[in-house]
């Protein structure tokens, strides 16, 4: 059991059974607590004339104020600190410095936590690099809640041990240029890596790039879909019924959970930058950064390919 303060009634009881003569081990039954905890609060709350609940609890949060940190904070470690961060230096070099110069020692993310709450005035986040901007709140546009979330997704694909089970997502043009994307999808087990080409981003479209993929496989090929709760899998029933394909949602900000897409999608924006219109991109040179990604060799497989690890699967299917 977790330790916890005397309270007020507490204390109270503590005082009624103090002046009925009963012992510190029957006390400590009584109420639950450890004999030594009882004569530690009537050593302190003890006065001339015996144990006093009202002293005590005052006492006790006299204790605690006093008790509290000061932290590392002073006016001339501030300004020291707020000299450097005018210079350019950044959080995290002057905690490196201070700590090899025997400076007071500081953390660069206490550096930060200072930026943030004003304490380094007139230091603030616009001193930094990236202007305080990985501090925005988290984008939560275009997204909902429903669907099936990937904790109810069946264990045996977490070990991917079994073919068919597939993490998609979208990529999309920079902020500025046009509305066309790429529908991204990745074979777990094997990590091979596909894209079809959209015109937006909506859900009709993404519904259409999963029809055209399993019409691109044999039947077998596509047991389950692992995505995020971007819009354009806002229409997963129809996806489910049309298809028969179930659609796992991952946890909001979890990418993790759709580590391989995550990971192909760099790979794939090594040929097709973020600055990239993506409507530009043609059928053919999509299909050139595919097959260069999906031949590399993995070691996750062994040294193998995607692409050869993913046919020896369809081979199996036939």
């Amino acid at each position: 059991m977790g330790y916890h303060h005397f309270s007020i009634a507490e204390r109270g009881q503590l005082d009624a059974l103090y002046r009925l003569k009963w012992t510190t081990r029957q006390i400590a039954v009584h109420l639950g607590r450890h004999h030594s905890t009882i004569a530690r609060e009537f050593r302190r709350g003890r006065q001339a004339d015996g144990y006093d609940a009202t002293h005590a609890h005052r006492s006790a949060a006299q204790r605690r104020q006093g008790a509290c940190p000061k932290g590392k904070h002073t006016p001339l470690l501030a300004d020291e600190i707020t000299h450097r961060l005018q210079h350019t230096w950044s959080p995290a070099q002057i905690a490196a410095y201070h700590r090899m110069h025997n400076y007071p020692s500081v953390s660069f993310k206490t550096i930060y936590r200072w930026l943030y709450r004003m304490q380094l005035y007139p230091a603030g986040v616009t001193m930094l690099r990236h202007k305080g901007k990985r501090r925005q709140p988290p984008e939560r546009r275009g997204q909902f809640a429903a669907g099936t979330p990937i904790h109810h997704r069946p264990t045996v694909v977490d070990s991917r041990t079994t073919f068919g089970h597939w993490e998609a997502d979208t990529m999309v043009s920079s902020c500025g240029k046009s509305r066309a994307c790429i529908a991204t999808f990745i074979e777990r087990k094997t990590r091979w890596y596909t894209a079809i080409a959209m015109p937006d981003r909506s859900a009709a479209s993404m519904n259409r790039a999963i029809a055209r993929l399993q019409q691109q496989l044999p039947p077998g090929a596509i047991h389950s879909l692992t995505v995020d709760r971007g819009k354009e899998f806002a229409t997963h029933a129809s996806i489910t019924r049309a298809l028969g394909i179930p659609l796992y949602f991952a946890d909001s900000f979890a990418a993790w959970q759709r580590g391989s897409n995550e990971n192909a999608n760099g790979l794939l924006r090594e040929f097709f930058p973020k600055k990239t219109d993506i409507a530009t991109i043609s059928d053919a040179q999509l299909a050139v950064a595919l097959h260069a990604i999906n031949q590399r060799p993995r070691k996750c497989l062994h040294w193998h390919s995607a692409q050869d690890a993913f046919t020896l699967m369809l081979s199996h299917l036939n």
